[in-house]
């Protein structure tokens, strides 16, 4: 007995050749001579037999599928059992592309099963054949399909029909639900079907505690079945007398509901389940035209568009969320009575699939993380980039492969660290600034975009801080307004120099470093506090509006580091701090995820017990403030400065509390 089969390094190809293998006789398989190395490296992962099976080249959009004469010479008369199963599976092809491999395809490949004078031919169909087909769809059903106005779905359809009209040699026709993974290995091979919904579920898991409820859809009924059942399926009923003229549907004869299926994948990942489901049809009442009306407003469409590439889900399959098709399975039931083969139960088996699938296909784990691969030949502007966290994330950025630019006052420092990492190599500028002046900002503007033509990455890095009680400020309003020049107009100005040119590119990224004390309110630093909270809200406000062009913002609200700025309050010297290079790595995060903002969870607490109970959180903070008075320092006590010390009451509270100004 001698096979042939297209599409054998497909996915169900390459389970349904294992299957033949068990059988007596060679397996033929046309393979396109660029994909003979993606059959070998197939063939030696299942490990088939080499000297059962004969390699046909060939291509499926030529006539005959391009076999040769003498091929065909060899092989007519032989060939007892033809599989056709090449075709492209994937909703998110062209219109064109689909039509010539599975319309076209399929009309080779029965123009070659007719030349090789083949006993049966083997059609893998899908239920995409039905189309969106109202009810319950029988074995026997074919031209009462409806809404084939998609590709995919019509392509399917069409090639079917090629093959129901077929007169030259009989036929079989198999039409598998949405196939997904091994049930016992969970292998698959793309992200198909369900799998488009795992990145949501990830990331339900990452945000919230498996035991809270959540909102979902119940949606309709969706029929899945793994790629064991259907390769062996199909295997046991083509080998079965009496069956020609059929078709099969390879299907789950008790599918699941959307909502049913993702809750069952969402306990495979550990995800909260979506407790309360909603019922597309309640929204029926609606007139169609009103609802189309609304989805198709700018801003409902951009914020779907939005959500949907955050989830990594194609738009195309939203519209079998409300999938309407039953499908009536008897034909296969009989075939496969008493051959143990049936379809296993999602549950007992979506733990596989997902493990093989956060595993091995997972697309955060084709994701560059690399700072080199964020920031390669890329121009990132770094101001304060000669001491502190700013030189730490210059050092790292430059040896990352950046055009680094440094930006600082103190020339001599400045260009001593330029000079340091040159010599290690480095792409690195450095530019004096005022950035407490406007106009020098300015300045420093137009020459960056002059020798450099763009910015990539703008960190504002360069800060003051000030820590003095608010009674010993009443004649000191010069310090909320040079603090609030440096840290929030100094920032802006440099945002607002830099912005036009990013919008133009439809590319940016601005990350600016605020402090812990803005979402926990540190007392003694209202002045340096509110300058923060100023260009944290800018940037929430500016997310907005430049998040559709393609710019990105980061806040950073950084604990407290250990830099020449703490240097006058001694009683830092005794608390937890961050070093440079550890603050370094939280922008590094920030250049690589691009995250909306980075905190501690001290910071995020913080900010949630001052939000649920603000009268018990403000008591924790004055109890703070009577526990660490105002500094020599800021009282101008220079002989103090010498007999400054760190009581044990005050260093428990700072770690209690650590990375907190107090």
């Amino acid at each position: 007995m001698s096979y042939f089969v297209t599409g054998a390094t497909g996915f169900i190809g390459r389970f349904l050749i294992g299957n033949l293998l068990k059988r007596k006789g060679t397996i033929h398989v046309l393979v396109r001579p660029d994909s003979q190395k993606k059959f070998d490296a197939i063939a030696k992962k299942m490990g088939w037999d080499a000297k059962r099976i004969v390699v046909v080249p060939g291509d499926m959009t030529a006539a005959k599928c391009g076999v040769s004469a003498a091929q065909l010479r060899a092989l007519k008369g032989k060939i007892r059992h033809f599989f056709h199963l090449a075709a492209i599976y994937d909703m998110e092809a062209s219109a064109e592309a689909q039509r010539a491999a599975n319309v076209d395809g399929t009309q080779h490949a029965l123009d070659l099963a007719a030349a090789l004078e083949a006993g049966c031919f083997h059609h893998t169909s899908s239920i995409a054949a039905a189309g969106l087909y109202p009810g319950i769809f029988r074995e026997d059903m074919f031209d009462e399909a409806e809404g084939l106005n998609d590709p995919y779905l019509r392509t399917k359809h069409d090639s079917e029909g090629l093959v129901r009209e077929e007169k030259r040699v009989k036929w079989r026709i198999y039409r598998p639900g949405m196939v997904v993974g091994h049930s016992q290995t969970g292998e698959i091979d793309k992200i198909d079907g369900p799998y488009y919904f795992f990145t949501l579920i990830k990331k339900l898991r990452q945000m919230l505690p498996p035991w809270m409820p959540t909102l979902g859809l119940e949606g309709g009924r969706i029929n899945i079945v793994p790629v064991d059942f259907v390769a062996d399926a199909m295997d046991h009923i083509a080998h079965k007398p009496k069956l020609d003229g059929h078709t099969f549907h390879l299907t789950d004869p008790e599918p699941l509901r959307v909502g049913e299926v993702l809750n069952t994948f969402c306990r495979a990942g550990h995800a909260p389940e979506m407790t309360m489901r909603l019922d597309a049809r309640m929204f029926a009442f609606i007139p169609g035209g009103i609802r189309g009306a609304i989805s198709n407003l700018p801003p409902v469409k951009r914020f779907i568009g939005m959500l949907l590439k955050d989830f990594k889900i194609p738009k195309s399959v939203l519209k079998f969320i409300t999938y309407p098709t039953r499908f009536d399975s008897r034909e296969t039931e009989r075939a496969l009575k008493g051959s143990g083969i049936a379809v296993p139960q999602l549950e007992s088996y979506a733990w596989r699939l997902w493990d093989y699938w956060e595993r091995h296909l997972d697309p955060d784990l084709f994701v560059d993380r690399t700072l080199k691969g964020k920031v390669r030949n890329k121009v990132v502007v770094i101001t304060g980039g000669s001491s502190g966290i700013g030189l730490s994330t210059a050092q790292r950025v430059a040896e990352a492969g950046a055009v680094t630019v440094i930006v600082a006052r103190g020339k001599e420092e400045l260009f001593k660290a330029r000079d340091e990492m040159k010599a290690k190599g480095g792409k690195v500028f450095a530019y004096t600034a005022d950035l407490a002046d406007m106009a020098d900002c300015d300045r420093l503007v137009q020459t960056i975009l002059k020798e450099h033509g763009h910015v990539d990455v703008l960190i504002n890095n360069a800060g003051r801080s000030i820590r003095r009680s608010i009674e010993l400020s009443y004649d000191r309003f010069h310090d909320f307004e040079r603090t609030m020049q440096l840290n929030y107009f100094g920032s802006l100005r440099l945002i607002m120099g830099f912005m036009p040119t990013m919008t133009h590119r439809r590319k940016g990224h601005i990350i600016n470093i605020s402090s812990i004390g803005v979402l926990a309110n540190s007392p003694r630093f209202s002045a340096y506090v509110a300058s923060k909270a100023a260009l944290d809200a800018f940037s929430r406000c500016a997310q907005g509006e430049l998040s559709g062009k393609g710019i990105a913002f980061t806040t950073i609200n950084m604990p407290l580091v250990k830099t020449p700025m703490i240097a006058p309050t001694k009683m830092y010297d005794s608390v937890p701090t961050l070093t440079p290079d550890e603050a370094a790595d939280l922008l590094v995060k920030a250049i690589i995820e691009r995250p909306s903002r980075i905190a501690t969870r001290l910071g995020i607490f913080s900010a949630l017990l001052n939000a649920v109970a603000p009268k018990a959180y403000e008591v924790i903070m004055s109890t703070a403030f009577e526990l660490f008075p105002d500094s020599a320092a800021a009282k101008g006590d220079k002989k103090g400065l010498k007999e400054e010390h760190t009581s044990n009451e005050q260093m428990a509270f700072a770690a209690l509390m650590r990375g907190v100004h107090w």
